[in-house]
């Protein structure tokens, strides 16, 4: 039974079961639609938070409850029943028919006429069910949708006078470049955590929603991230103001955390069926590869020094990428390949 004080930190609306949900059935597929959303379903919001998973789609606000099916148990109040939420819209961008028989015919789905190809035969859009099962996708948070190391490094400066420039971190473990314990930085990041150089300073990387919009259309996309619990309230909020919609599930595995179980992120991407993570550390990269999953190593604009050490790029499943075009292209060739 779901309790409220669980419900609390499921913090913002998510939208939609993505553009194929959208297109079946739907008479109007690219107007806003308004709906509710009952709490008995057990993919309404799904994060991973210490072994606890739940629906990061489509959860909702759980603010207008139905006073007529209230109950109490246990002297908790229980939200195991129906909820009345606050309504709201799709906030996805219309994508043109064209748009999408464009990237079918790119990836060999579409025929010259624009129809879904099914075994030979064509069934025009709304055939979109018949193409292959989406992938699933696992994605990193930091440096690969958002700049982290570079608004550390700002407080780091100003709060310990500490100054480093980012060509510096050449290895992702903030310790041995602030010449400090282990433990002094995980302290040092979690004092970070409580700033504004955290809360307001971290900005979406260049290309990446652009391009992840164009991908949700033949991946099943997920967040597989190596931040902490105790910012999981946080990081679901920031991901939903710059990614709004984009994600199936998020996992955190509570690395470099100063209380709780940490996770690996090869265990996390096995447990979901993950094909591929696009990740920028190379320690993560390698330990996902050895394991069979593909990795595309997010090296932006090639400016992470740590990027460029480990034996992670001499793994035929590690693939170097410097931009989310770069990104896009090689998950669309994958898939290609792996539907002729």
């Amino acid at each position: 039974m779901i309790k409220k004080q669980h419900l609390q930190s499921m913090a913002l609306v998510v939208l939609g079961k993505g553009l194929p949900g959208l297109l079946n059935n739907d008479p109007l597929p690219f107007f806003p639609k308004k709906f509710s959303i009952n709490t008995f379903s057990s993919t309404s919001c799904r994060i991973n938070v210490a072994g606890n998973a739940f629906s990061f789609k489509r959860c909702a606000d759980f603010g207008g409850k139905n006073r007529d099916l209230r109950r109490k148990e246990g002297g908790d109040e229980d939200v195991g029943g129906f909820y009345k939420t606050r309504a709201f819209a799709l906030s996805r961008q219309p994508l043109s028919e064209m748009g999408l028989q464009q990237d079918q015919k790119r990836l060999g789905f579409a025929d010259e006429k624009g129809g879904v190809c099914q075994r030979g035969g064509s069934t025009g859009l709304s055939g979109w069910n018949s193409l292959p099962e989406k992938i699933v996708v696992a994605v990193d948070v930091d440096e690969v949708l958002g700049n982290f190391v570079s608004a550390l490094n700002r407080f780091i400066a100003d709060r310990y006078s500490s100054n480093h420039s980012v060509s510096e971190y050449h290895v992702y473990e903030f310790f041995k470049i602030w010449k400090c314990s282990r433990d002094e930085a995980d302290i040092r990041v979690h004092e970070f955590f409580k700033t504004p150089y955290f809360k307001n300073g971290i900005h979406p990387i260049p290309g990446a929603q652009k391009a992840l919009k164009k991908l949700a259309r033949f991946c099943n996309l997920s967040i597989v991230t190596s931040r902490q619990n105790v910012i999981k309230d946080h990081t679901i909020a920031w991901l939903e103001k710059h990614y709004p919609g984009l994600f199936e599930e998020i996992h955190f595995g509570n690395h470099f955390a100063l209380h709780g179980e940490s996770r690996p992120k090869s265990e996390i991407c096995r447990s979901m069926g993950a094909k591929v993570l696009i990740d920028d550390n190379p320690r993560y990269a390698l330990e996902c590869a050895e394991v069979g999953i593909k990795v595309l190593l997010f090296d932006y604009e090639n400016s992470y020094p740590w990027c460029k050490t480990g034996s992670s790029n001499q793994h035929p499943l590690v693939t170097k990428v410097h931009t989310w075009e770069e990104v896009e292209r090689q998950l669309l060739s994958w898939i290609s390949a792996s539907h002729p």
